[in-house]
């Protein structure tokens, strides 16, 4: 009998110190024995210290974003001899037999890189909030299949286009070939990019539906802040630059930038001028190639 995948469990915190204390509870709740849990401390007001026992805690000294947190975090797994990290979010909830899950579909698929559990809202309700991810090329978009949705067993496990970063696990071997986050995003869009450089690299990106974790997160945004409006407007462009066929990225770029353009303007006309500002920042600067960290005074008055 084979031994079992050597898993590590990487959890950002930067804010909202008892999410990440349950969100670390849930992972030593697992009934998987081979995971080890690292909390990332990002930069964050609420510093962790010492407050979660049986963690190995990583401080980054500033907020390096999902990206750049993250990928602390793993580095830190390579180095202890991981097969595989589990990318969590400070923000969710896993069922104990979560891990264990995810692993048993790695063990069965070898060619699998990534893959990611379903997610559900928060509380008891069996909607979800992801149940894979899917990619429209020619529009421009990407979407969480399922949201919003009561799960009836409609989603089986299949290939996907990308996973929740809520909840993401990698492979040693897929890191080892596509490297690690890219921290021109920052934040948004980065783990699309990951899945992307898999399935470019001959990995295969998997939804498990028999893995269960919950997110806080709301499913529909309908007032994104400005920081979110700037990085999802600027790293959407990197993001289909960077991934979509050359036939159709005129095409799908026109689609982002014209879109962007309408929605800023709706903000502006509804009195949310700084949510405008960010979009528009987040136009000129992916025309710019200006990725990375921005200051806020960017779309601040």
């Amino acid at each position: 009998m084979s031994e079992p995948l050597r898993v590590s469990a990487v959890v950002l915190h930067y804010k909202g110190l008892e999410d990440t204390l349950a969100c670390l509870e849930s992972l030593r709740a697992s009934r998987y024995a081979a995971l080890k849990i690292y909390a990332v401390d990002n930069g964050s007001t609420d510093a962790l210290g010492t407050a979660h026992p049986h963690t190995r805690l990583i401080s980054t000294g500033a907020n390096l974003g999902y990206a750049g947190g993250n990928n602390a975090g793993i580095r830190a797994a390579l180095e202890h001899g991981c097969d595989a990290v589990f990318l969590v979010n400070n923000d969710t909830l896993l069922d104990a037999g979560c891990v264990a899950s995810l692993t048993h579909t790695l063990a069965e698929h070898p060619r699998i890189g990534i893959i990611g559990p379903m997610v559900y809202t928060f509380g008891q309700s069996q909607v979800i909030g992801s149940a894979g991810g899917a990619i429209d090329w020619r529009r421009a978009d990407a979407v969480n299949v399922g949201a919003g949705e009561t799960d009836r067993g409609q989603y089986a496990a299949r290939l996907v286009d990308f996973v929740h970063g809520c909840g993401l696990m990698i492979t040693r071997a897929a890191i080892e070939r596509c490297g690690l986050i890219d921290e021109r995003f920052f934040m948004y869009w980065e783990e699309t990019d990951w899945c992307a450089r898999a399935q470019r690299a001959g990995f295969e990106v998997r939804f498990e539906p028999a893995a269960h974790m919950r997110h806080k997160a709301p499913i529909v945004w309908d007032h994104l802040g400005p920081a979110a409006l700037y990085y999802t407007t600027r790293n959407r462009l990197l993001f289909f630059a960077r991934h979509a066929a050359w036939r159709i990225k005129p095409l799908a770029l026109a689609h982002a930038v014209n879109g962007a353009r309408q929605e800023a303007t709706r903000h502006a006309q509804a009195g949310r001028r700084e949510q405008a500002r960010a979009m528009r920042a987040g136009l000129v600067d992916a025309l710019r190639r200006r990725w990375g960290r921005v200051d806020p005074a960017r779309w601040q008055a």
